[in-house]
């Protein structure tokens, strides 16, 4: 792979939607291969299993069934978007990849993280990002925003889980980040925009010069 691979995680709320696309519009005048994209979604198929995923009642699909959805996904997206992308030089963004199956299903829902373990080396394999940022909030606080957002068509199943499981959400991503430093950054996402947009572009610029 020639290309770049950035990754945005985090928890409900924590903005990192906002901050790639902020990123994204920066990137653009400068780097003519960019890919914006996200998951699950990404690629038709992708988009299909999104829409079972994220919509619904909360308690409609066990953690190893969402693991498996959401590995299906991935694959269509790997496969069709983002390595045609980075085999030709380009730059890929991604909101959510695999730390959020780790996160979500493993350590919030008790997915075997075997069966993880599994997926990913099959799946995912040697594509692995560049630079991950995991936007760290309190799931209060990140629920709260996530509840004012408008216009988000239904895709709230996630959000009424409970915070007991968002705080073991946040709590899976910071292991990620401490199992794996050399490739996950932290970012504080309770300060404001600016500041976070200031700490994303250290990380990335970093990564683009090298």
């Amino acid at each position: 792979m020639t290309g770049r691979f950035i990754t945005f995680e985090g928890g409900e709320g924590t903005g990192k939607s906002t901050h790639i696309k902020l990123l994204a519009e920066r990137l653009k005048p400068q780097i003519r291969e960019l890919l914006l994209t996200r998951e699950p979604g990404g690629t038709p198929e992708a988009e299909a299993a999104r829409a079972l995923l994220v919509s619904g009642e909360a308690g409609r699909w066990t953690a190893t069934a969402e693991a498996l959805l959401n590995y299906a996904a991935r694959e269509s997206h790997l496969t069709q978007a983002i390595r045609p992308a980075l085999q030709h030089g380009g730059l890929v963004l991604c909101d959510r990849f695999m730390d959020s199956t780790r996160a979500y299903q493993g350590y919030a829902a008790d997915c075997p993280m075997s069966l993880i373990d599994t997926l990913e080396e099959i799946i995912v394999g040697a594509t692995r990002p560049n630079l991950t940022l995991v936007f760290d909030l309190d799931p209060q606080m990140g629920l709260s925003r996530a509840r004012g957002r408008k216009g988000v068509g239904g895709e709230d199943r996630y959000e009424r889980k409970g915070l007991e499981f968002h705080q073991r959400v946040r709590e899976g991503f910071l292991e990620i980040a401490r199992l794996d430093p050399r490739r996950c950054r932290i970012i504080d996402a309770s300060a404001e925009v600016e500041t976070v947009s200031a700490k994303v572009w250290a990380q990335v610029s970093e990564v683009l010069r090298g």
